[in-house]
């Protein structure tokens, strides 16, 4: 119920001053830790929200206690992290919206030593003098994939943007109609050809293009061929594209270069994990590709980068472009991705290593023993009247626009609390501390172990307990 004026005018009498808020020992204590300047905003700031609630009518606490309590509130907002881990039990591998691929433990490490301190970024170590950071992942890059030579800037969308702008500027790039896509964010295939100022054309139809079509829309106005692997979605049915080492021939016959933008970055054959064969990076330098794009933070298992490989000629084309050093990766990253890398070099040790990796290795098996773990030890400490926990088959997804449409088998724990829903019990885990993301299906909450790190397992388990424990106020014994 909405105040009267009067009500309104009395509410706004009783709000305390700033200045008064400031003599309470609690802010006092504040100002020590976090300093006045922060401190005095927030309480400003809270006092102004709060007549402005009151100035709507809402009936909002005016209380000395309860102003103090809100100003502490919002200096902690502002001190505490919001990019910070959570737990990842969707099920989703490479969940672009939970940070994609996990770092390897040597990749982790790389990290923090040169955040730590001074690294041989740009620098020569025999001579002293400047170097180039691209020199710590380009040798690793050309002996994994069989390039000439590589490159490496901070995303792919970057990548494709930087190698269309520094060779075909000013001039026609021709690309099948399936092949414009969405990379994602709205981010689409034709506004970067726009961007890099060349002249997108298009050839064959959504579902089929042959050879003949990418042949009759070449003229002395074309500099590029450009194929983009469709890592993010799945034409099926009546289909037909040309294969990379086809038009890889096509376009050599016509002195132009092939760019194929594969994505995924994938370095390891996908049908090991019972998926379908997902193009990797060497297959499509051999079938004759001359500048290939990836993603690293996809199926390679390694930090947020745009890598470029191929021919020596046209990668140094890409990178003398000034287009280049304004899309650079950072030291952190090198060091993530160079590290991720030199795992590859052994690929018994990058299955093992890399979590992306060794989560689509993980046999259902071995789901299926940690799923009944997790199943035991909640029901040790729910009450089975309130809460049911039950396993059941699933499936997990590979995610962050990599293997569209396919799946892998699982063993999901599927939580249901008496009366309170799966979206309240999901969002309750998602305030917990860490933040545990899982999924709903059929009105249940689903976690799924595939997508689960070493560790995280009671993790996990007391964040439901507590979860379960705000939706049911309190029902759960101690855990």
């Amino acid at each position: 119920m909405k105040s009267s004026p009067e009500g309104t005018q009395s509410a706004l009498r009783q709000l305390p001053a700033v200045s008064r808020l400031l003599q309470e020992q609690a802010i006092q204590e504040a100002i020590t830790r976090h300093g006045r300047e922060l401190v005095v905003q927030c309480a400003r700031e809270v006092m102004d929200q709060l007549r402005e609630r009151l100035r709507r009518g809402e009936n909002v606490p005016t209380d000395l206690p309860a102003v103090v309590e809100q100003v502490l509130q919002e200096v902690q907002r502002w001190r505490t992290l919001s990019l910070r881990g959570v737990v990842n039990a969707t099920g989703v591998i490479l969940h672009t919206g939970l940070g994609r691929a996990v770092l390897a433990e040597a990749a982790r490490r790389a990290v923090a030593e040169v955040a730590a301190g001074h690294s041989m970024l740009e620098i020569d170590r025999e001579t002293g003098e400047r170097g180039d950071r691209i020199e710590h992942v380009r040798e690793l890059l050309c002996r994994l994939t069989g390039a000439e030579d590589a490159t490496v800037v901070n995303n792919n969308a970057g990548a494709v943007l930087l190698a269309v702008t520094a060779l075909a500027r000013g001039k026609e790039v021709i690309i099948s109609r399936g092949q414009l896509v969405e990379i994602g964010g709205a981010f689409r295939m034709p506004d970067i050809i726009a961007q890099s100022g060349a002249k997108l054309v298009e050839v064959g139809t959504t579902n089929r293009t042959r050879l003949s079509d990418y042949e009759q829309a070449i003229t002395s106005e074309t500099a590029l061929i450009l194929r983009c692997h469709p890592s993010n979605f799945r034409l099926v049915g009546f289909t037909e594209e040309v294969p990379p080492a086809e038009l890889a021939a096509l376009a050599h016959r016509y002195q132009l270069p092939l760019l194929d933008d594969v994505g995924s970055g994938c370095l390891v054959n996908t049908e090991q994990f019972g998926l379908e064969h997902e193009p990797t990076l060497q297959e499509s330098v051999q079938a004759g590709c001359d500048v290939v794009t990836c993603s690293g933070d996809k199926l390679l298992g390694a930090s947020q980068a745009g890598i470029i490989l191929g021919r020596r000629e046209l990668v140094q084309r890409i990178r003398r472009h000034p287009l280049h050093r304004a899309l650079r990766v950072d030291k952190l990253t090198l060091a993530a991705l160079e590290a991720t890398l030199r795992l590859y070099l052994n690929p018994d040790e990058a299955l093992q290593e890399i979590p992306t990796l060794h989560a689509l290795a993980t046999p259902v098996p071995t789901l299926r023993r940690r799923a009944r773990r997790l199943q035991r030890r909640l029901r040790s400490l729910l009450p089975a009247q309130q809460v049911t926990v039950r396993l059941r088959e699933g499936f997990s997804e590979v995610g962050g626009g990599s293997l569209p449409g396919q799946q892998l088998p699982t063993v999901l724990v599927c939580l249901q609390v008496a009366g309170g829903g799966a979206t309240a019990l999901a969002r309750a885990l998602r305030w917990q501390e860490p933040a545990v993301f899982t999924r709903i299906e059929k009105d249940e909450v689903v976690v799924d172990p595939r997508t689960l790190l070493p560790g995280e397992d009671e993790v996990l388990v007391q964040a439901v307990v507590r979860a379960v424990q705000s939706v049911q106020g309190g029902v759960c014994g101690d855990a």
